[in-house]
């Protein structure tokens, strides 16, 4: 639910990030959108059966687990999309903390898209997410550097939807993440493979929704202009 004192600032946020899913493609200046997510990772305590299949007229079953299990921490998740190339990168770390972002920054900017002139990066507004956050993870002359690599647009609060990546996000987590995984090296390896299926499931994602269509099914979160 928007609150009505905080619908201004929403619809400027929101028709911000919808200008820039109307830009082409361009190598040069990339669209990139990021988000996160948390995976708890369980370690079975009894071996699973395996699936059996018919056989001689007797039935199969499926493959079966104990519903016990034994909690093994929580992995952080970064997804990097870029919906105009399909491209996707996924970065698995032990934690979400600001040193962690500036890292994955550091490197979409210098591994990933070395040579484009800006990176146009679409992320929410989460505390870590932020410029603050590089300076407090390189010198001073670096962290600049980085910043003046990248354009930031902010989903508004409440706007996640409008995060391409956390599309992506669902989606890893119905096809991939919706087991039991038991630790940080067998989290990498199922999404790895996830990540090559999805490549040849899909490609770009063709975002219809813009500001004039927003100005008419979204008019209700616009603010009453006095006169």
């Amino acid at each position: 639910m928007i609150p009505p004192e905080a619908s201004g600032a929403f619809v400027a946020a929101m028709e911000d990030v919808l200008e820039v899913y109307t830009r082409p493609e361009d190598p040069k200046r990339p669209v990139v959108c990021m988000d996160e997510t948390s995976k708890q990772l369980t370690r079975e305590t009894r071996l699973p059966l395996p699936a059996e299949p018919a056989n001689d007229g007797h039935g199969g079953h499926p493959a079966r687990v104990d519903y016990e299990y034994e909690r093994n921490g929580v992995a952080n998740l970064f997804m990097l999309f870029e919906p105009l190339t399909g491209r996707r990168t996924v970065r698995v770390t032990l934690r979400r903390t600001k040193r962690d972002w500036a890292m994955l920054i550091k490197e979409l900017c210098d591994d990933i898209h070395p040579h484009a002139d800006k990176i146009i990066l679409v992320m929410d507004n989460l505390n870590t997410h932020a410029p603050a956050s590089l300076y407090e993870t390189f010198e001073p002359a670096e962290a600049r550097r980085l910043l003046e690599r990248l354009e930031i647009h902010y989903t508004p609060k409440h706007g996640s939807w409008l995060n391409m990546a956390e599309i992506e996000l669902s989606i890893l987590s119905r096809q991939c993440l919706d087991q039991r995984i038991p630790d940080i090296e067998a989290l990498k390896a199922e999404i790895e493979a996830w990540g090559a299926l999805r490549l040849t499931e899909s490609g770009r994602v063709h975002w219809r929704f813009t500001a004039p269509d927003a100005r008419i099914k979204l008019a209700r979160l616009y603010p009453t202009i006095s006169t």
